[in-house]
């Protein structure tokens, strides 16, 4: 088991701000494996994520059994698992100083892509077939590596203007699968060692905590504001995983 406190208090608010994410904040997750990798390998910290996230998918495809869109699910999930056999298959020869520069990259772009997205970049991209499979594949790939499937998901399935219902519950679908095809690479890769997997079972309790507080922050603050300080704290961390990545020992 892991003993460093710092470890812990890193960890419970990435579970929660995962959860939050679950209970309406889309994005918000993609800050759990950076704030973890700034603690442990960031391998490490996808792998320990990995069955909490499970957890919270069960839940919500039971929300969402009736409302998702099977032909857009149909049309990106391909691309995933190509994503993620892709991240299976290199995640095992590169460093952790690498992953980290990897993720830190992911975490800088996210948040300058959502405030300065081009105007007009919508219409491009709906109903764009290829783009669709080449944006699954990302997902899949970034997902494999930091659970950070969301911001390439999310650059095509917005635009596609589904009802809100139909929209996360074909997030909740697709990421369902994704990350039930990440559990054979994870094991293959040792993921799943005792340290890990009794890491993931002391935090499970507290992701349901964390998807009942996000419901409750939807309808009491302002989300502008408060994506504007999630997009800087993301801003943040992937700055000095590019630090620690380059210049770190």
């Amino acid at each position: 088991m892991l003993h460093d406190p710092i470890f812990w208090g890193v960890a419970v608010f990435s579970v929660l701000i995962t959860g939050i994410s679950k209970g309406g904040f889309g994005g918000l997750a993609l800050l759990a494996v950076p704030l973890m990798a700034l603690v442990i390998s960031p391998i490490q910290a996808a792998g320990i994520m990995l069955p909490i996230l499970i957890v919270m998918d069960w839940v919500g495809v039971w929300t969402y059994r009736k409302h998702w869109d099977r032909k857009l699910l149909m049309l990106i999930l391909p691309g995933a698992i190509i994503g993620i056999a892709a991240g299976g298959l290199l995640a095992g020869y590169v460093d952790d100083r690498v992953v980290r520069i990897f993720v830190g990259i992911i975490a800088v772009l996210f948040p300058i892509y959502a405030i300065f997205k081009p105007r007009g970049g919508d219409a491009f991209i709906k109903n764009n077939r290829p783009l669709g499979f080449i944006s699954g594949t990302v997902a899949g790939f970034t997902s494999f590596i930091a659970h950070a499937g969301g911001p390439p998901y999310q650059a095509y399935t917005i635009p596609q203007n589904l009802d809100k219902q139909v929209f996360a519950g074909t997030a909740v679908m697709f990421f369902f699968v994704v990350n039930f095809v990440k559990v054979l690479p994870y094991a293959m890769l040792g993921q799943f060692d005792q340290t890990n997997l009794t890491t993931s079972l002391i935090l499970i309790p507290i992701a349901p905590f964390g998807v009942l507080l996000g419901a409750w922050l939807v309808k009491r603050i302002d989300q502008q504001l408060f994506y504007r300080v999630l997009y800087g704290l993301i801003f943040a961390v992937g700055l000095k995983l590019l630090w620690d990545g380059f210049i770190g020992s």
